[in-house]
């Protein structure tokens, strides 16, 4: 029998069911409108910033880097703007097929392709890594065709260092190249590191790192719409960028050319200085290399044939080379004998061409015989070893140490470019703290021929040389004369006021003076060949530094000598050095390995004198003396072959 329906308790079911599910739906939807509440009130701002930040890019623009000028306003550093080539590693997944895809389409050399891999390898932050730089219109617009078969590879506008006068001044230029890890580190200490994002390069020696943060400029920012991949669209808004300032330098870049052809493919070093302000006139060092070659990253070949050469093409000689500076020390230690009162200017000695001590033979690297009878004036004309020999004994290598030190030897000048040495002015108590035992009286007696364990640079040379001649007053040398800015052409002049004075007395100075001029406008004087006919006055001195030792008995010859074993050769000089009249040009200069000082050294000075002065250029430079040319005359035969000690 089947059993009877009670329709009242099913419709009390169905509205419990009903009721049930009406409160499920409305907890759901009150789960659903509380949930809608949170993300589009509550977290509204959040959200809707993250949608901005994906459909807008903030993109740094940098900043055009500041000019370098000579004095005379010629650009030596400058920018130029070209299209490059780049990879994102990050969205390639097949680098070399991608480079071998891309070479179908615009020429890739063997070289480019190392190059890449090797900023890949250096610089693993790099976001993107350029595979081409310096595009043709027409490599642009044949990429631009097929851009959408390569996925992470982009086109872009950027401006690259250009130094147009290749090696000349590289040293004291420096270059740029690409920022790594050492370089950030060094971005961290700067007073706005933030400035540097987006930067890829950075200024690596020379002023271009000195002066990293005036040249840098400030960096701009773009707002720019993006694709979903990544690409953009339209630029938004913009702030702009500041160029950087621009470098005035004191260099004369004609006197810098007209040097570095005199040296030919002679290694060494000249510094030219104003004295009344410290403006390096010339700052050489030879070999040079050319800083364009490091911009973009230089290739394995070209730095194996830098780093790997026996001159040392990259060393800095007139900023971190340090040599004995022989007979050039000798006008600054008859200074000291006036001063320290050791000598008058009538003191006379007889020089034999020998001076004894403690049972060892101190030769003369003048004259068979020595120069006879001779004064103080006479030691500094004819450079008498024997002279200073006795005047270093008697002054002590502590009174030495004493007076050099104000002038400048030993210690840092503070020129306005990174990596000076300090060099080594010795004492008893540095001898005593670097090699732990005392300073025997022999070794003074070489340090009285700029020999023995002097090392000075010729940074330093050259600074207590334009002391002399600006009379004692100190002016700190410097490469930058002058910071302008970009928009404005306002100038800033970078060294305003003296470093300081030497308190020298004036009939001391003039003296010695006198006698320099000498040695390049009496005959007897060293360096008088090089000088003759000279229609200034120049105060000089001249010098020989040895570099290995011979034996007592044995005698020089610069023919039997391997050629990197031979003497150095310099000389320093000022000009014009009439009395009453202020010097325009001071300077120190060294070739090394060159001799005797009056053979190599003097005629470059002449050169330099002689232009700076006259407006006068060489007829023929470039060229390096032959072997008869670098012979001793005759009459000065005895002096280029001296044994023992060298230090005319």
């Amino acid at each position: 029998m089947k059993p009877l329906r009670n329709p009242e308790r099913e419709v009390l079911h169905f509205r419990e069911r009903l009721v049930s599910a009406s409160i499920v739906v409305a907890v759901g939807f009150l789960v659903l409108c509380l949930r809608f509440v949170w993300l589009q009130v509550v977290r509204h701002g959040e959200f809707l910033a993250r949608a901005e930040q994906n459909r807008i890019a903030l993109v740094p623009v940098t900043a055009n880097r500041g000019l370098i000028k000579d004095r005379n306003g010629i650009i030596i550093a400058k920018n130029y703007s070209a299209y490059t080539l780049e990879i994102e590693p990050a969205k390639v997944d097949d680098l070399d097929g991608t480079i071998d895809a891309l070479s179908s389409v615009v020429d890739i050399s063997p070289r480019e392709r190392r190059r890449f891999h090797k900023t890949l390898d250096d610089y693993k932050h790099l976001d993107s890594v350029p595979i081409r730089t310096r595009l043709s219109d027409e490599e642009v617009a044949r990429f631009a065709a097929q851009r959408f078969r390569f996925p992470g590879v982009e086109l872009r506008a950027r401006l690259f260092r250009q130094y147009p006068l290749g090696e000349t001044a590289s040293h004291l230029l420096g270059y740029i190249g690409r920022i790594s890890t050492k370089d950030e580190e060094r971005i961290d200490t700067f007073a706005n590191p933030d400035n540097y994002n987006g930067t890829d390069y950075i200024g690596k020696i020379g002023v271009e790192s000195s002066y990293e943060e005036q040249l840098h400029g400030t960096t701009g920012f773009e707002q720019v719409e993006i694709t979903a991949g990544g690409r953009p669209m339209r630029t938004l808004s913009r702030t702009a960028t500041l160029p950087g300032n621009n470098l005035i330098l004191s260099v004369d870049i004609k006197l810098q050319e007209i040097v570095e052809r005199a040296f030919g493919d002679r290694r060494g070093a000249l510094i030219a200085i104003e004295p009344a302000t410290g403006d390096v006139l010339a700052f050489v060092s030879k070999p040079t290399f050319d800083p364009n070659l490091f911009v973009e990253g230089i290739d394995p070949a070209n730095w194996d044939a830098l780093n790997g050469s026996i001159d040392k093409p990259l060393l800095n000689r007139a900023l971190r080379g340090t040599y004995p500076i022989g007979s050039t020390y000798k006008p600054f230690l008859a200074l000291a004998a006036l001063e320290l009162g050791k000598r008058r200017p009538d003191s006379t000695m007889f020089d034999p061409g020998f001076y004894s001590y403690g049972g060892h033979l101190f030769r003369e690297g003048g004259p068979k015989g020595g120069h006879g009878s001779v004064d103080l004036r006479k030691s500094i004309v004819v450079s008498s070893d024997v002279y200073y020999y006795a005047l270093a004994n008697d002054l002590g290598v502590d009174a030495i140490h004493d007076f050099m030190r104000p002038l400048g030897f030993g210690e840092i000048t503070g020129i306005d470019m990174e990596g000076e040495l300090a060099g080594v002015l010795p004492s008893t108590e540095w001898n005593e703290r670097r090699f732990h035992q005392k300073w025997y009286g022999g070794e003074t007696i070489s340090i009285g021929i700029g020999q023995g364990k002097n090392a000075f640079t010729l940074l330093q040379l050259a600074h207590a040389t334009a002391t002399l001649a600006n009379n004692g007053v100190l002016m700190k040398p410097h490469l930058v004369k002058a910071i302008e800015d970009a928009m404005s052409g306002k100038r800033q002049a970078t060294v305003t006021t003296e470093s300081g004075r030497v308190a020298l007395r004036p009939e001391n100075i003039a003296f010695v003076r006198s006698a320099m001029v000498g040695v390049t406008a009496e005959p007897s004087g060293t360096a008088y060949a090089a000088f003759v006919g000279s229609p200034y006055s120049t105060a000089g001195k001249t010098g020989t530094a040895q570099v290995v030792g011979i034996g007592q008995n044995e005698k020089y010859d610069e023919r039997r000598v391997e050629e990197r074993h031979r003497d150095h050769s310099l000389f320093i000089a000022f000009a014009p050095a009439e009395p009453g009249v202020q010097p325009r040009i001071a300077l120190a200069l060294l070739v090394e390995n060159g001799g005797w000082g009056a053979l190599a050294a003097a005629p470059i000075a002449r050169q330099v004198m002689d232009y700076y002065l006259l407006g006068k250029e060489p007829a023929t430079t470039g060229r390096p003396a032959t072997p008869a040319e670098r012979a001793p005359a005759p009459s000065l035969r005895a002096a280029a072959a001296a044994p023992s000690a060298v230090g005319n």
